[in-house]
């Protein structure tokens, strides 16, 4: 009957402060229009409805007083904060400034684009002492590859000039050849008919035969010194055809070795351009220099924070903890002050649900298990006996 004993004086002590609860007074415990005393089965029912309710009214206060003692241990510790020496209580305030700044800026590194997936990130990470070489090679290689392929491009367009130029020569041989056959026929032709005026018609045919001879020596002159030069140039062209095709084949040689060689650097460093990993590279410099900051940030917040800590327990702070997490309070006596007034309410709230699980739920139900004790004194051992059982069953 432990606490039952606890209850019955703690009601009788409590009982000048009921007046304050509000209308709750109204609602009923156990309901006796209902009860038959002189059924037994009924009378046990009531009276385990009433030690039930009791129970668990004292649960509830139990529950309640804890949280109770937890506000009137906050609002003790701020009235410790506040009476602070002005030596500790400015350096406390110093000390709630670096950990609003380094808490913002948490938070905000915490919240922004990272520049790099943690993947990405990890990748770059390990290959962070050649990073610098590769982008070089890259870049190198790539550059590289377009000199080639301006090469090659060059190189095709000479190769076309030479292709088409050889492609006149052979027809201007092939033109001076037919031309020599024809001043040839036609010497001879004019040469006939010379002959036929002389003889046939007993004209002179010197100045014709001269005149024909002269101006087929100078015809074909002619067409041999095109056709000698012609071919002499075929000569070169020809020359610089397969001078070009040489070189040609060495620039696809070069391209190609190239070519292989960007595409492993591009699958080692799982890029697709040297600008790519150039880009990356950047921003894992920044990340890295952000990371760093974030840890250094973290390391200085730590040593703040047991500064802080360790200033607060020495003045007998309950729960210095709590106060990392409320540095405007330090910083702001409006923060402070509205802080305590929502701990009072906080505290008058609790007050008024432990009153009424006191005076309301366990003191009626005491009430009711009284007067029937009172007005049915044969039904006295009965109920103490109910009372002892159930105090063993919950104990």
């Amino acid at each position: 009957m432990g606490f039952l004993k606890k209850l019955f004086k703690r009601r009788d002590e409590m009982e000048d402060q009921v007046q304050g609860i509000e209308d709750w007074n109204d609602l009923t415990t156990c309901e006796k229009e209902e009860f038959q005393v002189e059924d037994r089965e009924q009378r046990e029912q009531y009276v385990r409805g009433c030690l039930e309710q009791i129970a668990e009214a004292s649960k509830e206060v139990d529950n309640l007083q804890f949280e109770y003692n937890m506000v009137t241990s906050y609002l003790k510790d701020m009235e410790e904060v506040e009476a602070l020496p002005d030596k500790e209580k400015q350096r406390t305030m110093e000390l709630a400034k670096k950990l609003d700044a380094l808490e913002k800026q948490q938070n905000g590194y915490k919240e922004r684009a990272k520049k790099l997936s943690d993947d990405k990130y990890r990748q770059m990470e390990r290959m962070e002492e050649e990073a610098q070489e590769g982008y070089e090679k890259l870049t190198e290689a790539e550059e590289r590859q377009d000199l080639i392929k301006r090469d090659l491009r060059r190189l095709d367009g000479e190769k076309n000039a030479y292709l088409y130029r050889r492609a006149e020569l052979h027809r201007v041989i092939s033109d001076t050849r037919s031309m020599t056959i024809v001043c040839t026929i036609a010497m001879i032709v004019c040469f006939l008919l010379l002959f036929v005026l002389q003889y046939g018609f007993q004209m002179d045919a010197k100045l014709g035969y001269l005149a024909v001879a002269a101006l087929g020596a100078v015809a074909i002159t002619l067409i041999f010194i095109k056709h000698n030069d012609a071919v002499k140039e075929l000569s070169r062209v020809e020359n610089g055809i397969g001078r070009i095709i040489k070189l040609h084949n060495a620039a696809k040689i070069r391209y190609v070795n190239n070519t292989h060689l960007l595409d492993y650097l591009y699958l080692k460093y799982n890029v697709s351009s040297a600008g790519e990993f150039g880009k990356t590279w950047q921003q894992y410099q920044e990340e890295k220099e952000e990371r760093l900051s974030y840890q250094q940030a973290e390391k200085e917040l730590d040593e703040y924070q047991k500064e802080l800590i360790h200033i607060l327990r020495r003045h007998h702070v309950e729960d210095p903890m709590i106060w990392l997490h409320q540095t405007g309070a330090l910083l702001d006596k409006r923060e402070m002050v509205e802080i305590r007034h929502n701990l009072i309410i906080r505290r008058q709230s609790l007050r008024r649900r432990m009153d009424y699980n006191k005076e309301v739920m366990a003191g009626k139900a005491q009430e009711e298990i009284k007067e029937l004790v009172e007005n049915y004194p044969e039904y006295a051992r009965e109920v103490l006996g109910a009372v002892e059982e159930f105090e063993k069953e919950f104990s």
